[in-house]
């Protein structure tokens, strides 16, 4: 393995709108550049879309403050949390909420504006937003690729609440998600989840605990556990189209028609 500086110089230089699927760049095992930290396996000043897919494609993530001048760091973190699909629990209180559901909801229709939401999401015990403009643009060029994703609420032509993520083979790697009102991100992600299960999706990846998403089942698992399980589901890809699958699940909650979006 080349040293991180060689990296460093190798990877900077990658065009940044460039992506082949058919190319992984290597990344060093986690804590082998940085022993300090056991968690994280690179970190470089760019984000070049070959760089981003092939960090998905080998446990790793972006996660880092721009806004405190921090460089693009990659995570794989030694414990995951993931939902696997077969374990998949909808909540009875979400079930109930979206028979008689306020928002309509679409998928794609809106990306770059929940990646801005989420980022304006004030967080407990966190300073600042780790989804800066890098990661902005980074991921809408992601998304014009057909690999990043996101799934909208919407009231009285307003967005009001929403997640994104990566989907590669039949995993989806959740990023972010926010709320403005009442289960409108809770109701989003069940008619999302239930869409990826019936396509044939194997897991959703939460990365680190949250209390939402354990109550559907998530549970955390080791670094080797996630690991083996991606290698095998990310070349797997999903039986049946997704946003059709939404499209069609979204039609049966009883959102009103003034709740339509307006793009």
């Amino acid at each position: 393995m080349e040293n991180n500086e060689d990296l460093f110089t190798l990877y900077k230089k990658i065009p940044h709108d460039f992506l082949n699927p058919d190319v992984i760049l290597p990344f060093p095992p986690p804590g082998v550049f940085f022993p300090e930290y056991p968690d994280i396996t690179f970190a470089i000043e760019t984000l070049p879309l070959q760089l981003l897919y092939s960090a998905y494609m080998q446990g790793s993530f972006p996660w880092f403050n721009e806004d405190e001048g921090e460089p693009v760091i990659f995570y794989n973190p030694h414990i995951r949390f993931c939902l696997q699909m077969e374990k998949l629990h909808i909540p009875k209180s979400i079930d109930r909420f979206l028979k008689h559901c306020p928002y309509t909801f679409t998928m794609d229709k809106a990306f770059t504006q929940v990646m801005e939401e989420c980022r304006n999401v004030t967080r407990k015990g966190q300073d600042g937003s780790w989804i800066g403009h890098k990661m902005i643009h980074a991921y809408t060029e992601f998304h014009k690729k057909g690999y990043a994703h996101s799934v909208e609420a919407w009231q009285d032509g307003e967005l009001v609440g929403g997640l994104y993520g990566v989907l590669i083979g039949s995993v989806f790697f959740g990023e972010s998600m926010f709320t403005k009102k009442d289960n409108s991100s809770k109701a989003a992600f069940t008619v999302f989840a239930r869409s990826f299960k019936e396509c044939g999706g194997k897991m959703i990846d939460s990365q680190v605990y949250t209390d939402n998403i354990a109550r559907y089942g998530a549970s955390n698992i080791s670094r080797t556990a996630f690991l083996h399980l991606e290698k095998e589901l990310l070349y797997k890809p999903l039986e049946k189209d997704l946003i059709t699958q939404f499209n069609e699940n979204a039609k049966k909650t009883t959102g009103p028609t003034s709740a339509n979006p307006v793009i």
